[in-house]
This record gives C-alpha cells, structure tokens and sequence, in this order.
C-alpha cells in the first residue's frame, strides 16, 4: 500500500479504529487529515511508490515525583495522546534519509555508527545513536525513509527527544528485529542515546513511559533494572480533565538551576556517606537536622525534605487511582505541588526572581479550582508548563482563564494514552 493509496482507505475509514484507540473519537477528523498531510508530503519528498509503514510514539506528563527520580526514587507519570508520527518505507541501501516538519533532512550513513561529536544536541545524534544500539545487539538494520510530524510540543516538559528516540527505535524494532527488544529496551536504548550520542544527562523516566504508554509506575531504586508497572484510570468516565499550560518562560540560562536540584540533594546524602537519597533512611536524616546545617545550606536540605515526601506520595498516588479514589488522588496532587513550592523551589529561577509565569498560572488556577481539582508545577520548573486535573463543570472557564493570561492556545486538554510506541499502519 502506496502513501496513495493510504490515503485512500484513510479517508474511507479504514483506519478508524486504530486512530480512535490512539487520540479518541473527538481527534478523528483532525488526525485523519493530519495523516493525509503527513503521507503527502511522504510521497512529495521522496517519489517512493514502495509500500508506506506508519508508526507513533507519545509525550508524557508526570503525574507525581517532581525530582525523585535523580535520587533513585519513584515517579509516575503517563503518555499522552499528543505524538510523534514517522511515514517510513524500507530499502537496503544502509542508509537512513528523514526529514522532520520544518527542518532538513538528516542523513545517516549507517557504515559509520560512532559517537560525532559535531552532532551534539541534534537529531542526527538521536538516528545515529538508536542504530549503534540495534547494531550492538546484533540487528542488521537495512535504511528506511521516513517523514516526520510531532504534536508533542518542545520544552512543554512533555518529552519530545523521548517520543522521537521511541519512534525511532520502534520502527527499527518492529521491521529489522520482529520486535524482539520491546518497549523497556527500547526505552534504555533511547537514555543511552539521548546520554552518550545527543549529550544530555536524562534519567529513563521519559523514553520509559513513551514507550510502555498509559500510567507508569517507575522505581529506580536499580535504575539498571527500574520495576515497571502499567496502570489505568480513565479520567473522563471520573469527569476530569487533564490541562497543561504554557506559562511561555524562557528555558535559557537555566542550566544551573536544573543542575543544582540534584547537586544539593546528593550533598545531603554524602553526609551519610551516600550518593543519592534513596540510600538514607528517612529518619536519619530528620534526626540529624542539627548536624547538616553545619555542612549543608538550608535550601539542600529543604530539597532533600521534598524528596522524602514526594517519593512516599507515588506510591500513595497509584493506590488512590487504582481503588477509583479521585479525590484523594487530587488531595495527593496538590500536595505534591505544595512541596515543590516550598521545599523544592523550582517554580523560578533565582536569577530571574522578577519573572514568575508558573507561580503565576498556579496562582490563577487556585482561583478558578477553588476546592476543586487540583494543580501544581510540571516537569523539571523554573520556567515551562503547569498541570492541572479539572472537573468538568468548570472545564471551559479554567482554560479560558490560562489562554488569557498567557496567550490564546497556551492551554492544551490532554488524554492518557494506553498504547505507548508502536506500528499504526
């Protein structure tokens, strides 16, 4: 099937269903006008006539662990039905040719599989990075074609390298290796690429709960071998409604902001002759209080007070939605966001204290909750994106709210999505 005659039985429903299960009914005429663009423009730049294979991979949100995961703790977090789309045929030319939405093409000569450092920081680094993985395991992976559109919006915290380094391991997987490796291999595979080849320090959070899709508990007490468990929960049958909102803050210059939560969190720990807090007991260290402020500063400790509550409340977090209890699953939520403010203080830089966008749109969230619902920070802070779960009845009136301060399409209304990366067509 030619991307033609794709979009042929695209349009005559035959992929309904699959869209449905992947976006829901209400985003069916939407993505099926999303996928006709994306196979167009397939055929556009590349003139192949070979069967087309299209495969997805989603953002994620977290849900709870606001900076536990460092400290090999737990988090949850959940895929989101805003996705990476990939229009691929196959050949056997050693050769990877993609073009992404908006950019150039990239072109990967898989003869040559070695770390480049002059492709830090770009996709090119990310192809040839998930390759070298499948390489080394054995896979002999022959070059495709692919055309790419991703809805999973950049520096949102919603994990746009994850979903591109899971889409691309998929389509490696399912076509070259029968899917043999699977979608926790998949997710390593992408922390190793995204670490070594793309240059940046992630933990396995994001390519972990892109990849296995729905709600994802995640223990990196081994975070060779973390424990994985998929829940579910249907939001909407709950009559609530998950919303991220753009608070349209610079991520520039925030480096040492982000360095420095795991940099005084590890400084408690080697107060105990320990690297990360996972090691230390709870109550030694509330019992040595005294000691620490001698060698640490009141804000480590603070954080490190932050990490001992919000890694306690996943756990807390997936027992209220398993046993159906929204309410005190939004109780747990606020609490988290609570803790983030005041102990971990991440909502903005210290450096730009004039500059509160998040701080803001929680502000205004809490007034438009009132006791309903819930809000607090999303992903790493100091600039980005807030979450917020909102019931039904004031639904309209919350994102009217966000999309007035922060500008009109700031707010997104989100799914959970149970299918993480995988082949749609």
């Amino acid at each position: 099937m030619n991307a033609k005659e794709f979009i042929l039985k695209l349009n005559n429903g035959a992929f309904d269903k699959k869209l449905i299960e992947l976006y829901g009914k209400d985003a069916l005429v939407v993505q099926k006008k999303r996928y006709e663009m994306a196979a167009d423009k397939f055929e556009k730049l590349y003139s192949d006539k070979s069967d087309i294979s299209i495969f997805s991979a989603p953002g994620r949100t977290e849900i709870c662990g606001n900076h536990t995961d460092h400290q090999h703790g737990c988090v949850l977090a959940a895929a989101v039905n805003l996705d990476a789309i990939a229009v691929v045929t196959f050949n056997e030319n050693h050769v990877i040719r993609l073009q992404s939405a908006g950019y150039s093409e990239e072109y990967i000569n898989l003869s040559d599989l070695s770390i480049h450092p002059e492709e830090k920081g770009k996709t090119a680094a990310l192809l040839r990075g998930m390759a070298a993985k499948f390489h080394e395991i054995g896979v002999n992976i022959g070059g495709f074609n692919a055309y790419v559109t991703s809805e999973v919006l950049g520096g949102s915290g919603l994990s746009s390298s994850a979903a591109f380094e899971v889409l691309i391991g998929t389509i490696i997987d399912k076509h070259y290796n029968e899917g043999k490796a699977g979608p926790v291999n998949i997710a390593k595979m992408g922390q190793f690429t995204e670490n070594q080849y793309f240059g940046k320090q992630s933990g396995l959070m994001d390519q972990t709960v892109s990849s296995v899709g729905g709600f994802v508990y995640i223990d990196f007490e081994n975070t060779t071998n973390p424990v994985i468990e998929k829940h579910t929960c249907d939001f909407e049958k709950e009559g609530l409604n998950l919303f991220i909102t753009d608070t349209k803050g610079s991520h520039a210059f925030l480096t040492d902001d982000y360095i420095s939560v795991p940099s005084e969190m590890n400084t408690v720990a080697a107060q105990f002759g320990k690297k990360h807090l996972r090691e230390v007991p709870e109550a030694d260290f509330y019992e040595q209080l005294p000691r620490l402020r001698q060698s640490c500063t009141d804000r480590a400790i603070l954080r490190a007070a932050h990490y001992y509550g919000d890694n306690a409340r996943v756990s807390k977090e997936v027992e209220a939605l398993d046993q159906k209890d929204i309410s005190r699953f939004l109780e747990l939520v606020n609490e988290s966001g609570n803790s983030s403010a005041r102990w971990l203080q991440n909502l903005y830089s210290t450096r730009k204290p004039s500059e509160q966008g998040i701080t803001l749109g929680l502000m205004v969230s809490e007034r438009v909750l009132g006791k309903k619902g819930a809000c607090r920070v999303h992903g790493g802070g100091f600039a980005g994106t807030i979450q917020a779960f909102v019931p039904d009845e004031i639904a309209d009136s919350y994102r009217n709210a966000m999309d007035s301060l922060f500008g009109e399409g700031s707010c997104y209304k989100l799914k959970i999505r149970e299918v993480g990366g995988t082949q749609v067509i």
